[in-house]
């Protein structure tokens, strides 16, 4: 994995394309809601051209090629992963699940005895 330093948006271009795709992406909110008179089937393909614009024109910036190249990463990270067996997994499910019991008997157990060696034996409580 990449150990990238975090880069702010600094060009003049890329907070105009940011700032349009916001506005592009606010605009189809907006139709979708103005247009409540209309079929769900328009409104949803308003809203939904809308947000590939938006993203097509923040997909242009700097900034949205940074986060398509990371998620391209991310995406190829995830197929490297070897994943366990469905028999590890319930294996260590039940260990998992084991450890819980046991540590739960463990601390009923240290409650009862500070308990009993509290009020019993120092205080003299019944």
């Amino acid at each position: 994995m990449s150990h990238q330093n975090v880069v702010t948006v600094n060009k003049t271009a890329d907070r105009l394309k940011l700032s349009l795709a916001v506005l592009v992406l606010a605009a189809g909110i907006v139709a979708y809601s103005v247009l409540a008179d209309q079929s769900i089937y328009l409104r949803v393909a308003v809203f939904i051209a809308g947000l590939v614009i938006a993203a097509l024109i923040a997909g242009f910036s700097d900034t949205g090629r940074r986060t398509l190249a990371f998620g391209r990463e991310a995406y190829n990270e995830t197929r490297r992963v070897v994943w366990p067996s469905r028999q590890e997994t319930t294996r260590m499910t039940a260990i998992v699940f084991a450890f819980v019991v046991a540590m739960g008997a463990l601390l009923w157990v240290a409650d009862k005895l500070l308990g009993w060696v509290i009020y019993g034996l120092l205080l003299g409580w019944n």
